[in-house]
Protein backbone atom coordinates (compact mmCIF):
# COMPACT_ATOMS: atom_id res chain seq x y z
CA UNK A 1 0.00 0.00 0.00
CA UNK A 2 1.40 3.37 -1.27
CA UNK A 3 1.09 6.22 1.52
CA UNK A 4 1.78 9.47 -0.91
CA UNK A 5 0.98 11.20 -3.67
CA UNK A 6 2.95 12.37 -6.70
CA UNK A 7 5.67 14.75 -6.44
CA UNK A 8 3.77 16.59 -8.69
CA UNK A 9 1.63 18.12 -6.01
CA UNK A 10 4.16 19.57 -3.75
CA UNK A 11 2.98 22.86 -5.54
CA UNK A 12 -0.09 22.87 -3.09
CA UNK A 13 1.70 22.57 -0.21
CA UNK A 14 5.46 24.22 -0.79
CA UNK A 15 6.32 27.56 -2.05
CA UNK A 16 10.39 27.41 -3.21
CA UNK A 17 12.52 30.18 -3.86
CA UNK A 18 13.95 28.23 -6.33
CA UNK A 19 12.86 26.98 -10.08
CA UNK A 20 13.96 23.19 -10.05
CA UNK A 21 15.22 24.12 -13.53
CA UNK A 22 17.80 26.22 -11.81
CA UNK A 23 18.14 24.66 -8.93
CA UNK A 24 21.58 25.31 -6.78
CA UNK A 25 20.67 24.74 -3.58
CA UNK A 26 22.27 22.30 -1.93
CA UNK A 27 22.36 18.48 -1.45
CA UNK A 28 22.36 17.67 2.24
CA UNK A 29 23.55 14.24 3.77
CA UNK A 30 22.95 13.84 7.32
CA UNK A 31 25.30 11.14 8.64
CA UNK A 32 24.65 9.57 12.46
CA UNK A 33 26.32 6.52 14.39
CA UNK A 34 25.10 4.62 17.27
CA UNK A 35 26.26 4.70 20.67
CA UNK A 36 29.61 6.71 19.81
CA UNK A 37 31.15 8.62 22.79
CA UNK A 38 31.80 12.64 22.85
CA UNK A 39 35.48 11.64 22.93
CA UNK A 40 35.64 8.89 20.17
CA UNK A 41 37.01 10.84 17.38
CA UNK A 42 40.34 12.69 16.67
CA UNK A 43 38.59 16.03 16.64
CA UNK A 44 37.40 16.01 20.16
CA UNK A 45 40.83 13.87 21.87
CA UNK A 46 40.32 10.47 20.39
CA UNK A 47 43.37 8.76 19.67
CA UNK A 48 41.48 6.45 17.04
CA UNK A 49 42.63 7.33 13.53
CA UNK A 50 39.24 9.38 11.68
CA UNK A 51 40.67 11.44 9.15
CA UNK A 52 37.75 11.92 7.01
CA UNK A 53 35.59 12.96 10.10
CA UNK A 54 38.52 15.47 11.27
CA UNK A 55 38.96 16.21 7.51
CA UNK A 56 34.77 17.45 7.61
CA UNK A 57 35.53 19.72 10.74
CA UNK A 58 38.71 21.04 9.14
CA UNK A 59 37.00 22.16 6.35
CA UNK A 60 33.78 23.41 7.99
CA UNK A 61 32.52 23.70 11.58
CA UNK A 62 33.08 21.86 14.84
CA UNK A 63 29.79 21.97 17.66
CA UNK A 64 30.83 22.21 21.41
CA UNK A 65 27.17 22.21 22.69
CA UNK A 66 25.19 19.89 20.55
CA UNK A 67 22.32 17.86 22.02
CA UNK A 68 20.64 14.52 21.50
CA UNK A 69 18.20 13.08 23.20
CA UNK A 70 20.44 10.05 25.20
CA UNK A 71 18.28 6.95 23.20
CA UNK A 72 18.40 5.20 20.03
CA UNK A 73 14.40 5.42 19.24
CA UNK A 74 13.86 9.05 21.12
CA UNK A 75 16.75 10.62 19.26
CA UNK A 76 15.80 8.96 15.77
CA UNK A 77 12.04 10.38 16.25
CA UNK A 78 13.52 13.94 17.14
CA UNK A 79 16.14 14.19 14.49
CA UNK A 80 13.23 13.44 12.12
CA UNK A 81 10.64 15.20 12.75
CA UNK A 82 12.03 18.42 14.62
CA UNK A 83 9.97 17.56 17.40
CA UNK A 84 10.16 16.59 20.98
CA UNK A 85 9.52 12.66 21.69
CA UNK A 86 5.99 12.48 22.39
CA UNK A 87 3.28 9.66 23.27
CA UNK A 88 5.20 8.66 26.34
CA UNK A 89 8.91 9.30 24.61
CA UNK A 90 9.40 5.45 24.46
CA UNK A 91 8.53 2.57 21.62
CA UNK A 92 9.16 2.85 18.03
CA UNK A 93 6.45 3.88 15.34
CA UNK A 94 4.18 5.77 17.84
CA UNK A 95 6.99 8.22 18.15
CA UNK A 96 6.21 9.33 14.53
CA UNK A 97 2.76 10.13 13.88
CA UNK A 98 0.62 11.42 11.30
CA UNK A 99 0.60 14.61 12.81
CA UNK A 100 4.66 14.43 12.24
CA UNK A 101 6.49 15.14 8.73
CA UNK A 102 9.64 13.40 8.63
CA UNK A 103 12.72 14.75 7.19
CA UNK A 104 12.23 12.26 4.03
CA UNK A 105 8.74 13.53 3.58
CA UNK A 106 9.30 17.41 4.38
CA UNK A 107 12.19 17.86 1.66
CA UNK A 108 10.46 15.38 -1.08
CA UNK A 109 7.80 17.88 -0.71
CA UNK A 110 10.25 20.41 -1.59
CA UNK A 111 11.30 19.04 -4.48
CA UNK A 112 14.25 17.05 -3.16
CA UNK A 113 15.50 13.54 -3.95
CA UNK A 114 15.29 11.42 -0.72
CA UNK A 115 17.41 8.58 0.06
CA UNK A 116 18.14 6.96 3.32
CA UNK A 117 20.75 4.19 4.17
CA UNK A 118 20.84 2.36 7.95
CA UNK A 119 19.20 2.34 10.97
CA UNK A 120 15.33 3.56 11.21
CA UNK A 121 14.53 2.20 14.18
CA UNK A 122 10.71 3.66 14.23
CA UNK A 123 8.73 1.61 12.45
CA UNK A 124 8.76 -1.78 11.17
CA UNK A 125 5.31 -2.86 10.06
CA UNK A 126 3.88 -1.12 6.32
CA UNK A 127 3.37 2.47 6.78
CA UNK A 128 5.51 2.93 9.11
CA UNK A 129 8.84 2.11 7.73
CA UNK A 130 11.29 5.02 5.39
CA UNK A 131 10.10 4.12 2.25
CA UNK A 132 6.28 4.58 3.62
CA UNK A 133 7.94 7.67 5.13
CA UNK A 134 9.02 9.87 2.77
CA UNK A 135 12.14 8.39 1.23
CA UNK A 136 12.21 7.63 -2.21
CA UNK A 137 15.18 4.60 -2.08
CA UNK A 138 15.52 2.99 1.32
CA UNK A 139 17.63 0.13 2.70
CA UNK A 140 18.57 -1.01 6.06
CA UNK A 141 18.01 -1.89 9.55
CA UNK A 142 14.53 -1.01 10.46
CA UNK A 143 14.69 -2.37 14.30
CA UNK A 144 17.34 -1.65 16.85
CA UNK A 145 21.10 -3.76 16.40
CA UNK A 146 21.85 -6.63 14.66
CA UNK A 147 24.70 -8.67 13.61
CA UNK A 148 27.17 -6.96 11.64
CA UNK A 149 27.85 -9.72 8.67
CA UNK A 150 24.47 -10.53 8.69
CA UNK A 151 21.83 -9.04 9.79
CA UNK A 152 19.77 -11.89 9.94
CA UNK A 153 21.67 -13.81 12.51
CA UNK A 154 19.09 -13.85 15.61
CA UNK A 155 20.32 -12.49 18.53
CA UNK A 156 21.80 -14.50 20.85
CA UNK A 157 18.99 -15.95 23.93
CA UNK A 158 20.05 -13.40 26.50
CA UNK A 159 18.85 -10.39 23.95
CA UNK A 160 15.46 -12.87 23.17
CA UNK A 161 16.92 -14.65 20.13
CA UNK A 162 15.19 -12.22 17.60
CA UNK A 163 15.59 -11.84 14.22
CA UNK A 164 15.81 -7.85 13.29
CA UNK A 165 13.55 -6.79 9.75
CA UNK A 166 16.17 -5.62 7.36
CA UNK A 167 14.80 -4.34 4.04
CA UNK A 168 15.33 -2.59 1.05
CA UNK A 169 12.59 -0.50 0.09
CA UNK A 170 9.21 -2.37 0.72
CA UNK A 171 10.36 -5.84 0.36
CA UNK A 172 12.41 -7.21 3.50
CA UNK A 173 15.64 -9.26 3.24
CA UNK A 174 16.55 -12.83 4.06
CA UNK A 175 19.58 -14.92 5.18
CA UNK A 176 21.11 -15.62 1.72
CA UNK A 177 20.55 -12.23 0.32
CA UNK A 178 24.14 -11.30 2.46
CA UNK A 179 26.87 -12.71 0.93
CA UNK A 180 29.73 -14.27 2.82
CA UNK A 181 32.04 -10.98 2.61
CA UNK A 182 28.69 -8.53 4.04
CA UNK A 183 29.67 -6.13 6.46
CA UNK A 184 27.13 -3.65 7.53
CA UNK A 185 28.88 -0.68 8.02
CA UNK A 186 30.32 -0.71 4.19
CA UNK A 187 27.13 -2.12 2.78
CA UNK A 188 25.35 1.09 4.08
CA UNK A 189 27.77 3.23 2.47
CA UNK A 190 27.67 1.27 -1.16
CA UNK A 191 23.62 1.83 -1.11
CA UNK A 192 24.28 5.87 -0.31
CA UNK A 193 27.07 6.03 -2.92
CA UNK A 194 24.94 3.89 -5.66
CA UNK A 195 21.75 6.46 -4.12
CA UNK A 196 23.48 9.58 -4.57
CA UNK A 197 25.88 9.07 -8.11
CA UNK A 198 21.67 8.14 -9.25
CA UNK A 199 20.43 10.96 -8.07
CA UNK A 200 23.48 13.38 -8.99
CA UNK A 201 23.37 14.90 -12.21
CA UNK A 202 19.09 15.28 -12.76
CA UNK A 203 19.04 18.76 -11.90
CA UNK A 204 17.58 18.35 -8.27
CA UNK A 205 19.55 18.28 -5.04
CA UNK A 206 18.86 15.51 -3.09
CA UNK A 207 18.62 14.74 0.31
CA UNK A 208 20.52 11.38 2.14
CA UNK A 209 20.08 9.71 5.57
CA UNK A 210 23.14 7.78 6.65
CA UNK A 211 22.68 6.40 10.35
CA UNK A 212 25.18 3.87 10.57
CA UNK A 213 24.95 1.13 13.36
CA UNK A 214 27.89 1.11 14.94
CA UNK A 215 30.10 1.16 16.85
CA UNK A 216 26.46 -0.32 19.01
CA UNK A 217 26.95 -3.67 20.21
CA UNK A 218 27.14 -6.18 19.28
CA UNK A 219 31.01 -5.65 18.83
CA UNK A 220 31.74 -7.02 15.66
CA UNK A 221 34.71 -5.96 13.44
CA UNK A 222 37.57 -6.51 10.58
CA UNK A 223 40.65 -8.66 11.67
CA UNK A 224 42.82 -6.04 9.56
CA UNK A 225 40.79 -3.06 11.61
CA UNK A 226 41.12 -5.03 14.84
CA UNK A 227 44.97 -5.53 14.16
CA UNK A 228 45.51 -1.41 14.19
CA UNK A 229 44.75 -1.25 17.76
CA UNK A 230 46.49 -4.22 18.81
CA UNK A 231 48.25 -3.31 22.73
CA UNK A 232 46.77 0.13 22.29
CA UNK A 233 44.77 -0.19 25.61
CA UNK A 234 46.79 -2.78 27.77
CA UNK A 235 46.89 0.60 30.75
CA UNK A 236 43.21 0.51 30.99
CA UNK A 237 40.22 2.82 30.76
CA UNK A 238 41.21 5.44 33.29
CA UNK A 239 44.87 5.85 31.35
CA UNK A 240 42.71 6.37 28.49
CA UNK A 241 40.44 8.51 29.74
CA UNK A 242 43.25 10.75 30.84
CA UNK A 243 45.23 10.97 27.92
CA UNK A 244 41.93 12.10 25.67
CA UNK A 245 41.56 14.54 28.48
CA UNK A 246 45.26 16.04 28.00
CA UNK A 247 44.38 15.65 24.21
CA UNK A 248 41.10 18.02 24.59
CA UNK A 249 42.67 20.38 26.82
CA UNK A 250 45.36 20.93 24.13
CA UNK A 251 42.21 21.18 21.44
CA UNK A 252 40.27 23.63 23.44
CA UNK A 253 37.51 21.90 24.66
CA UNK A 254 38.05 22.23 28.55
CA UNK A 255 37.68 24.55 30.45
CA UNK A 256 41.11 24.40 33.15
CA UNK A 257 38.76 25.62 35.96
CA UNK A 258 36.27 22.17 35.76
CA UNK A 259 36.77 19.88 38.62
CA UNK A 260 36.47 16.28 35.81
CA UNK A 261 36.18 13.52 37.46
CA UNK A 262 38.66 10.70 37.82
CA UNK A 263 35.93 8.44 36.01
CA UNK A 264 32.19 8.42 36.06
CA UNK A 265 30.75 6.85 40.02
CA UNK A 266 29.14 4.06 37.94
CA UNK A 267 32.25 3.04 36.69
CA UNK A 268 34.63 0.90 38.85
CA UNK A 269 38.37 1.80 38.90
CA UNK A 270 41.06 -0.48 36.53
CA UNK A 271 42.28 -1.90 38.77
CA UNK A 272 39.10 -3.00 40.72
CA UNK A 273 37.15 -3.91 37.39
CA UNK A 274 39.12 -5.08 34.95
CA UNK A 275 38.54 -8.82 33.88
CA UNK A 276 40.55 -11.62 34.95
CA UNK A 277 40.67 -12.30 31.25
CA UNK A 278 42.83 -9.09 30.36
CA UNK A 279 43.08 -10.17 26.73
CA UNK A 280 39.15 -10.53 26.17
CA UNK A 281 39.02 -6.62 28.42
CA UNK A 282 41.36 -4.84 25.50
CA UNK A 283 39.71 -6.42 22.97
CA UNK A 284 36.52 -5.17 24.24
CA UNK A 285 38.21 -1.37 23.24
CA UNK A 286 40.16 -2.36 20.29
CA UNK A 287 37.37 -3.93 18.68
CA UNK A 288 35.16 -0.33 19.67
CA UNK A 289 38.24 1.37 17.92
CA UNK A 290 38.24 -0.68 14.94
CA UNK A 291 34.31 -0.09 14.66
CA UNK A 292 35.08 3.55 14.48
CA UNK A 293 37.77 3.31 12.26
CA UNK A 294 35.70 1.23 9.61
CA UNK A 295 33.05 4.52 9.78
CA UNK A 296 35.42 6.68 9.19
CA UNK A 297 36.72 5.05 6.38
CA UNK A 298 33.53 4.60 5.03
CA UNK A 299 33.14 8.33 5.31
CA UNK A 300 36.29 8.95 3.24
CA UNK A 301 34.79 6.87 0.41
CA UNK A 302 31.39 8.70 0.18
CA UNK A 303 33.52 12.23 0.50
CA UNK A 304 35.27 10.57 -2.43
CA UNK A 305 32.19 9.95 -4.49
CA UNK A 306 31.09 12.80 -3.96
CA UNK A 307 34.00 14.91 -5.09
CA UNK A 308 33.50 12.29 -8.35
CA UNK A 309 30.33 13.58 -8.93
CA UNK A 310 31.70 16.49 -8.70
CA UNK A 311 28.77 17.46 -5.88
CA UNK A 312 31.27 18.11 -3.11
CA UNK A 313 31.16 22.02 -3.13
CA UNK A 314 27.15 22.33 -2.93
CA UNK A 315 26.68 19.49 -0.74
CA UNK A 316 25.74 19.82 3.16
CA UNK A 317 27.49 17.30 5.24
CA UNK A 318 26.91 16.21 8.96
CA UNK A 319 28.17 14.00 11.18
CA UNK A 320 26.92 13.52 15.00
CA UNK A 321 25.92 10.45 17.41
CA UNK A 322 22.82 9.25 18.55
CA UNK A 323 23.56 9.50 22.05
CA UNK A 324 26.45 8.95 24.39
CA UNK A 325 28.56 5.94 24.96
CA UNK A 326 26.72 2.75 26.60
CA UNK A 327 27.00 1.49 29.52
CA UNK A 328 24.75 -1.45 28.94
CA UNK A 329 25.92 -5.51 29.28
CA UNK A 330 23.74 -7.29 27.90
CA UNK A 331 24.73 -11.05 28.63
CA UNK A 332 26.70 -9.82 31.61
CA UNK A 333 30.61 -9.83 31.26
CA UNK A 334 31.12 -13.09 29.40
CA UNK A 335 34.63 -13.83 28.61
CA UNK A 336 33.00 -16.47 25.95
CA UNK A 337 31.43 -13.89 23.95
CA UNK A 338 34.67 -12.85 22.42
CA UNK A 339 34.28 -9.26 20.62
CA UNK A 340 35.25 -9.60 17.06
CA UNK A 341 33.75 -12.14 15.39
CA UNK A 342 30.15 -12.79 14.18
CA UNK A 343 29.85 -15.86 16.34
CA UNK A 344 29.54 -13.79 18.97
CA UNK A 345 27.83 -10.67 20.63
CA UNK A 346 29.82 -8.58 23.04
CA UNK A 347 30.05 -5.26 24.68
CA UNK A 348 32.17 -2.34 26.06
CA UNK A 349 30.87 -2.32 29.50
CA UNK A 350 30.55 0.87 31.60
CA UNK A 351 34.96 1.39 32.35
CA UNK A 352 35.49 1.46 28.72
CA UNK A 353 32.29 3.91 28.15
CA UNK A 354 33.56 6.55 30.93
CA UNK A 355 36.63 7.17 28.65
CA UNK A 356 34.91 7.41 25.65
CA UNK A 357 32.28 9.87 27.24
CA UNK A 358 35.45 12.14 28.48
CA UNK A 359 35.10 14.80 30.24
CA UNK A 360 31.29 14.01 30.87
CA UNK A 361 29.34 11.95 33.44
CA UNK A 362 27.56 9.43 33.23
CA UNK A 363 26.19 7.25 29.51
CA UNK A 364 23.47 6.73 27.22
CA UNK A 365 19.42 6.55 29.25
CA UNK A 366 21.40 9.47 31.01
CA UNK A 367 20.10 13.32 30.79
CA UNK A 368 23.60 14.37 32.53
CA UNK A 369 26.20 15.60 29.26
CA UNK A 370 27.44 11.81 28.77
CA UNK A 371 24.03 11.10 27.68
CA UNK A 372 22.87 13.97 25.69
CA UNK A 373 25.95 15.49 24.51
CA UNK A 374 27.41 14.91 20.81
CA UNK A 375 29.81 15.62 18.93
CA UNK A 376 28.62 17.38 15.68
CA UNK A 377 30.86 18.29 12.47
CA UNK A 378 29.38 20.36 9.30
CA UNK A 379 30.81 21.18 6.31
CA UNK A 380 29.51 23.23 3.61
CA UNK A 381 32.27 24.54 1.04
CA UNK A 382 29.89 27.43 -0.29
CA UNK A 383 28.57 28.69 3.39
CA UNK A 384 30.67 27.51 6.06
CA UNK A 385 34.16 29.01 6.97
CA UNK A 386 36.71 26.31 7.04
CA UNK A 387 38.30 25.34 10.50
CA UNK A 388 35.36 27.39 12.47
CA UNK A 389 33.76 26.14 15.98
CA UNK A 390 30.65 27.54 17.65
CA UNK A 391 29.88 27.17 21.41
CA UNK A 392 26.21 27.96 20.35
CA UNK A 393 23.87 25.32 22.01
CA UNK A 394 22.13 23.56 19.30
CA UNK A 395 19.76 20.74 19.43
CA UNK A 396 18.70 17.91 16.76
CA UNK A 397 15.15 19.07 16.56
CA UNK A 398 16.62 21.96 14.97
CA UNK A 399 17.95 19.62 11.65
CA UNK A 400 14.31 19.87 9.82
CA UNK A 401 13.56 23.87 10.20
CA UNK A 402 17.63 24.35 9.14
CA UNK A 403 17.14 21.81 6.05
CA UNK A 404 13.50 23.39 4.82
CA UNK A 405 14.82 27.22 5.31
CA UNK A 406 18.03 25.91 3.07
CA UNK A 407 15.62 24.33 0.84
CA UNK A 408 13.20 27.61 0.31
CA UNK A 409 10.42 25.77 1.59
CA UNK A 410 7.66 26.30 4.24
CA UNK A 411 6.28 24.17 7.22
CA UNK A 412 2.83 23.06 5.99
CA UNK A 413 -0.22 23.49 8.93
CA UNK A 414 -1.55 20.02 7.11
CA UNK A 415 0.64 16.67 6.39
CA UNK A 416 0.26 16.34 2.63
CA UNK A 417 -0.63 12.92 3.21
CA UNK A 418 -2.80 11.77 5.73
CA UNK A 419 -4.50 15.60 5.81
CA UNK A 420 -3.91 15.84 9.67
CA UNK A 421 -3.26 18.79 11.36
CA UNK A 422 0.71 19.29 12.05
CA UNK A 423 2.25 19.62 15.39
CA UNK A 424 4.54 23.18 15.14
CA UNK A 425 7.86 22.72 15.56
CA UNK A 426 9.91 22.51 18.49
CA UNK A 427 13.33 22.98 16.54
CA UNK A 428 15.19 26.38 15.08
CA UNK A 429 17.09 27.11 12.32
CA UNK A 430 20.95 26.65 12.49
CA UNK A 431 21.37 28.88 9.58
CA UNK A 432 22.53 31.38 11.55
CA UNK A 433 24.90 29.87 12.91
CA UNK A 434 26.60 27.63 9.73
CA UNK A 435 27.03 30.72 8.11
CA UNK A 436 28.84 32.51 11.32
CA UNK A 437 25.95 34.64 13.01
CA UNK A 438 24.82 34.52 15.91
CA UNK A 439 21.35 33.10 16.46
CA UNK A 440 18.59 33.62 19.55
CA UNK A 441 19.34 30.52 21.64
CA UNK A 442 16.07 28.05 22.75
CA UNK A 443 14.44 29.32 25.56
CA UNK A 444 14.89 26.15 27.00
CA UNK A 445 15.65 22.30 26.04
CA UNK A 446 14.92 19.45 27.61
CA UNK A 447 14.93 15.39 28.02
CA UNK A 448 13.66 12.62 29.40
CA UNK A 449 14.73 8.78 29.23
CA UNK A 450 13.64 5.85 31.61
CA UNK A 451 13.12 8.26 34.69
CA UNK A 452 16.13 10.28 34.15
CA UNK A 453 15.23 14.06 33.12
CA UNK A 454 16.94 17.89 32.60
CA UNK A 455 16.25 21.28 31.54
CA UNK A 456 18.74 23.62 29.98
CA UNK A 457 17.93 27.08 30.06
CA UNK A 458 21.05 29.26 29.11
CA UNK A 459 23.93 28.21 31.28
CA UNK A 460 22.28 26.30 33.90
CA UNK A 461 20.94 23.05 33.80
CA UNK A 462 18.32 21.14 36.33
CA UNK A 463 18.87 17.04 36.03
CA UNK A 464 17.03 14.32 37.63
CA UNK A 465 19.31 11.39 37.89
CA UNK A 466 17.12 7.60 38.81
CA UNK A 467 20.41 6.45 41.09
CA UNK A 468 20.58 10.43 42.69
CA UNK A 469 16.41 10.20 43.01
CA UNK A 470 16.51 14.50 42.83
CA UNK A 471 17.25 17.37 41.00
CA UNK A 472 20.53 18.93 41.08
CA UNK A 473 21.61 22.25 39.58
CA UNK A 474 24.85 23.00 37.48
CA UNK A 475 26.23 26.47 36.52
CA UNK A 476 27.72 25.40 32.77
CA UNK A 477 29.48 29.14 32.77
CA UNK A 478 31.88 27.09 35.49
CA UNK A 479 30.91 23.79 35.33
CA UNK A 480 29.83 21.86 32.13
CA UNK A 481 31.16 18.76 33.79
CA UNK A 482 28.53 19.00 36.33
CA UNK A 483 30.79 18.25 39.03
CA UNK A 484 29.09 20.51 41.82
CA UNK A 485 25.62 20.34 42.56
CA UNK A 486 24.19 24.34 43.31
CA UNK A 487 20.27 22.89 43.90
CA UNK A 488 20.94 24.29 47.79
CA UNK A 489 22.28 27.37 47.19
CA UNK A 490 19.26 28.24 44.30
CA UNK A 491 16.10 26.67 45.90
CA UNK A 492 13.84 29.21 43.81
CA UNK A 493 15.97 28.53 40.36
CA UNK A 494 15.32 24.72 41.04
CA UNK A 495 11.41 25.12 41.63
CA UNK A 496 11.01 27.35 38.38
CA UNK A 497 13.10 25.02 36.26
CA UNK A 498 11.27 22.13 37.31
CA UNK A 499 7.79 23.69 36.76
CA UNK A 500 8.92 24.08 33.05
CA UNK A 501 10.50 20.97 32.89
CA UNK A 502 6.71 19.32 34.49
CA UNK A 503 4.67 21.58 31.97
CA UNK A 504 6.78 20.37 28.79
CA UNK A 505 6.20 16.82 30.24
CA UNK A 506 2.65 17.69 30.23
CA UNK A 507 2.51 19.38 26.68
CA UNK A 508 4.79 16.12 25.11
CA UNK A 509 2.94 13.06 26.94
CA UNK A 510 6.18 12.47 27.96
CA UNK A 511 5.35 11.69 32.05
CA UNK A 512 7.79 9.48 34.21
CA UNK A 513 5.65 6.34 35.51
Amino acid sequence: MKFFVTVSLSTLFWVSTVLANEDDRPNIILIMVDDMGWSDIGCYGSEIKTPNIDRIAAEGMLFTQFYNNAKCTTTRASLLTGLYPRNGGRGQSELITHEMLTLGEALRYADYQTGMSGKWHNGKTEGTIPFDRGFDEAYGLWDGACNFFNPKIPDPDFKGGRVRPFGHNDRLLEYDDFPEDYFTTDAFTDHAIETIKRFSGTGKPFFHYLPYTAPHYPLHAKPEDIAKYKGKYAEGWDVLRQRRLARQKELGLLNEHWAIEERDSLAESWEEGQSPDLEWEELRMEVYAAMVDNVDQNIGRLLDALDEAEEGDNTLILFLSDNGACAETPGGNDTNQVPGPREFYSHVGPGWASAQNAPFRRYKQYCHEGGVATPLVVRWPKKIEAGTRTDQVGHIIDFLPTFLEIAGAEYPDKHPNFNKSTLPLDGKSLLPVLKGEEREAHSALYWYWGGNRAVRQGDWKLVYDRHDKRWCLYDFGKDRVEANDLADRHPELVQQLTEKWNAWSKKTGVVPK
